[in-house]
């Protein structure tokens, strides 16, 4: 099975995800992509949601998909969520498996400070979905990266923390489960 895994904070989820996930799902003809919230990220401040409530988000924000799915990989683990431990136990679990790791355009340039990028190089193949207003071109010569253009949504978890902080609506900014979601729990006021 040719399986993409798309790791983030998600905090929360929003479409921008969704639409970049099934950008690559397409033009890769991935038979599937899991969402992979983490549970501590090694390279940025630590998120505003629980771990339970982000995975919680994502398992909301995917069900429509028959291809997405959410995996707990990394909240199950202890530590610093290291996406070249992620993919190796996913191999580990599923060795039939071919790994495609999604990556946004913003986060492929410091792939090369992540924790054993050689080795994370080695395991799986980097596709990196191109955002909104970019263009292939800009991103041309990312080594060992295939660049993946398509409709792209210009949203930022940022954005809908402040929105939400604020009072003002997240509706199709997120997933209407999400939003639901996010307001019974009370989540970033």
């Amino acid at each position: 099975m040719k399986v993409g895994l798309l790791g983030g904070t998600f905090d929360p989820i929003h479409l921008g995800h969704l639409r970049a996930a099934e950008n690559v799902r397409e033009a890769l003809s991935l038979d599937r992509v899991a969402f992979v919230p983490a549970r501590t990220p090694p390279h940025r401040k630590g998120p505003r949601a629980t771990p339970l409530d982000r995975y919680t988000m994502v398992t909301v924000a995917t069900s429509g998909h028959p291809s997405f799915s959410a995996s707990d990989a990394e909240l199950l683990r202890e530590g610093p969520s290291y996406t070249v431990d992620t993919v190796s136990e996913w191999l580990r679990e599923h060795p039939g498996d071919s790994v495609v790791l999604i990556v946004g355009a913003d986060t492929y340039p410091e792939m090369t400070t992540w924790k054993e990028p050689e080795r994370l190089f080695a395991l799986c193949s980097i596709a990196v979905a191109a955002r909104p207003g970019q263009t292939v071109a800009d991103l041309a010569g990312a080594p060992r990266a295939e660049i993946v253009a398509g409709p792209g949504l210009p949203i930022s978890s940022t954005e809908i923390r402040q929105r939400v902080a604020s009072g003002c609506s997240i509706r199709y900014l997120v997933p209407d489960g999400v939003a639901d979601y996010i307001a019974k729990r009370g989540l970033y006021r």
